[in-house]
């Protein structure tokens, strides 16, 4: 298996949900804020969901991203 190939998909990946995910998230907080309903500082519950049926891969990562208003 040539592991350079594999690493530099696998980030390529990676870097693709990183940008994505932000995107959204960011999206998402500025819509609650401007409708008044994230009104104070908070920390708010996010999970991902990383599957591959091929790979038998299903986990769940679980965080919190904090809004400091």
């Amino acid at each position: 298996m040539n592991e350079e190939k594999l690493n530099l998909s696998v980030r390529k990946f990676l870097k693709n949900v990183g940008i994505t995910s932000q995107r959204k998230i960011e999206e998402k907080v500025r819509e609650k804020i401007k409708s008044s309903n994230i009104s104070n500082s908070k920390k708010i519950i996010i999970s991902a969901q990383l599957f591959s049926e091929e790979l038998n891969l299903n986990e769940k990562i679980e965080g919190e991203i904090e809004i400091e208003i």
